[in-house]
């Protein structure tokens, strides 16, 4: 009589000091340590000149985690994202204005007006690939730019003032500069986790087929088209709550805010901190928005600084801070025991 025999092949575990920061970095705790930094941070640095500026970095934070879902897990390059940061203030500042109402109650209207812009300019165009894409979105941040330099409602080059604070609950004004900055890391945290969910879901598995071959992935019964507007559309929607926390910190919004450049410095954020991860998109995002600062000690000679260091670091880490793993088989745990079975004999005939 034979018997099926189990064979037990155990992993064995690392206990070395890499071995487990490596293991603290990828895990999910390290999400929440950063948070709790940003936290305490303005009882770190309490001046009002270093709110501004922590401030404005999550903003660039949210804008770079976007980015990420065009361009680190679809691989489409879009070099005019700016704009849908623009379209995102100009809506919350001409309804919060016109309306006297506060910036939150805008969101709606920023919801809409960002997906008609992720499908005004993608429906069109995402047929096309390559360089071909770039020059489209470029054209696109451009002729944002231009037409709210233009146009009476947008308030023309002077752009639009005065525009209302996020909200006054129970006395406690939003707008204030610390509780602003806490309002906004909390809002940006639940996007960045959120654009992170996405990419580890179905339909950001679909993304990164797309981005890594698109032909095969179309062969597999992926709607490439549509999923490449569905990454416009996210995108979109995350531009555009930039834009109301951009208006919303100003209080102001003008057309020379939305320059190329800003675009360039948010793609370089994506790239610099490794496409398709959201912790390296993050540190890309405060490296490119704090260095300068940190460097303003340095004068007229602060970017020159900057550029060269950015060099440096495309030279020797091209892949980014932190770049996305591909894609690899479900492996188990570390801890846990791999089990392999050996196929049971056939079972003799009965005679």
């Amino acid at each position: 009589m034979s018997t099926s025999v189990d064979k037990t092949r155990t992993r064995p575990r690392s206990n070395s000091a890499g071995a487990k920061l490596s293991r603290f970095m990828e895990s999910p705790k390290i999400g929440w340590v950063a948070f709790a930094i940003a936290l305490l941070m303005p009882f770190i640095i309490a001046t009002p000149y270093a709110l501004n500026v922590m401030t404005t970095a999550a903003i660039f934070v949210l804008l770079a985690s976007g980015l990420n879902i065009v361009v680190g897990y679809c691989g489409l390059l879009d070099l005019g994202y700016i704009a849908f940061m623009a379209v995102g203030a100009y809506t919350a500042g001409i309804v919060a204005k016109s309306f006297q109402l506060p910036l939150l109650f805008t969101i709606p209207a920023v919801i809409v007006m960002t997906i008609l812009a992720g499908l005004i300019i993608g429906a069109p165009t995402l047929r096309l690939r390559s360089d071909y894409l770039a020059i489209v979105t470029l054209g696109f941040g451009e002729i944002t730019r231009i037409t709210a330099n233009n146009l009476s409602i947008t308030g023309g080059p002077s752009g639009i003032f005065g525009i209302p604070g996020l909200l006054e609950i129970g006395g406690i004004d939003l707008q204030e500069p610390a509780i602003f900055y806490y309002v906004t890391v909390v809002v940006v945290a639940l996007f960045v986790l959120a654009a992170a969910r996405l990419g580890k879901s179905r339909l950001g598995r679909a993304w990164r087929f797309v981005r890594e071959d698109e032909d095969a992935a179309e062969a597999m019964g992926i709607h490439t088209y549509k999923v490449k507007l569905m990454a416009y559309i996210f995108g979109a929607i995350w531009g555009g709550f930039g834009g109301i926390l951009f208006a919303a910190h100003l209080t102001a919004v003008s057309p020379q805010s939305f320059v190329f450049l800003q675009s360039a410095l948010v793609l370089m954020a994506v790239v610099l901190g490794g496409m398709g991860n959201m912790r390296g998109v993050v540190i890309g995002a405060l490296v490119i928005s704090l260095l300068p600062e940190l460097l303003r000690d340095l004068s007229d000679y602060r970017y020159l600084a900057f550029g060269i260091l950015l060099v440096v670091v495309m030279v020797f880490r091209p892949q980014g801070f932190w770049p996305a793993r591909g894609f690899e088989p479900e492996r188990p745990a570390p801890n846990e025991a791999a089990t392999e079975s050996e196929p049971a004999p056939p079972k003799e005939a009965i005679r």
